[in-house]
């Protein structure tokens, strides 16, 4: 049986990475952009693209409820929307860190609060939460990103316990690293201080933050998520084919680990976690 999504940030990256797999799969896509004509090559009946900047809540509600009125339904919602804010916390202004938490924490709180009344209404729904593996750990330089994905899991968690009585299901999508214009043109850096230096040249491998007005490099180089940047990135198709996986699943699991190497960064961040509560001796770690 077909099923229809209504999938943010489709324009670019896993987003369309996403939006394609779905379309192959023979089903209907409503489509979200910032700049729908950036989509103008998927062109086919099952697909309808809207603009929607997801910082924009009264917009939100009104496309959430254009794109019910143009499928009847949706069955898989995908928050996908959002990007990587690198810089510490003493380096970011109060404008990047308030569009960094707006796109990936609220925008996809919006998208869901919005959606809520029509899939209780139809009694059924898949809402996909993209995370990623730094939502259960953290990285220097990444506190904003890594900000906004744990509220966005400690929101999405609470949700899923609040649908599944009327047959609504939540999954937080843990990404690892994937080949993606996340690391490239989407992502946004901070004006560097001197005095971490450092930690830029440990995380980044260089002291000082990519200058993105500048010509990109002849040669490509190979993207990376901040709590994946020790292993090769997979091709986005890989994230997609799980997805499909995941929304097939007939109970799926509130987190699923997604990308070749991130069950070793859960691990690596659990087993940091565990150290840290081991040090308290009233303290005793579940078997």
């Amino acid at each position: 049986m077909s099923r229809t999504w209504f999938i943010t940030g489709a324009n670019r990256g896993l987003g369309r990475a996403f939006t394609v797999a779905a379309l192959d799969a023979g089903d209907t896509v409503v489509a979200t952009a910032r700049d729908p004509h950036t989509m103008a090559d998927l062109a086919t009946e099952r697909l309808t693209v809207l603009p929607l900047d997801v910082r924009d809540r009264d917009r939100v509600f009104a496309t959430v409820v254009e794109a019910f009125d143009v499928t009847g339904r949706i069955d898989v919602l995908v928050n996908n929307a959002g990007y990587g804010l690198v810089g510490a916390l003493e380096e970011l202004t109060e404008n990047q860190i308030r569009d960094q938490i707006d796109t990936n924490f609220y925008g996809a709180l919006w998208v869901s609060q919005a959606a809520l009344p029509h899939l209780r209404a139809q009694g059924s729904g898949h809402i996909v939460q993209i995370s990623t593996v730094g939502a259960v750990g953290s990285l220097p330089l990444f506190s904003m990103y890594n900000a906004s994905k744990w509220a966005l899991e400690g929101f999405s968690a609470s949700l899923a316990d609040e649908l599944r009585p009327f047959g609504i299901k939540v999954t937080l999508a843990q990404m690892g690293g994937f080949d993606t214009d996340w690391a490239k043109s989407s992502m946004k850096f901070a004006t560097g201080i001197p005095a971490y230096s450092a930690a830029r040249e440990a995380i980044l491998g260089m002291p000082d933050y990519p200058d993105m007005s500048a010509e990109p490099p002849t040669t490509e180089q190979p993207a990376t998520d901040p709590a994946e940047n020790e292993w090769a990135d997979a091709a986005p198709e890989v994230a997609a084919a799980a997805l499909l996986d995941l929304v097939g699943d007939p109970n799926p699991p509130l987190r699923k680990v997604i990308g070749p190497s991130a069950h070793q960064m859960v691990t690596m961040a659990l087993d940091a976690r565990r150290q840290d509560y081991l040090t308290d001796p009233e303290f005793t770690w579940p078997a």
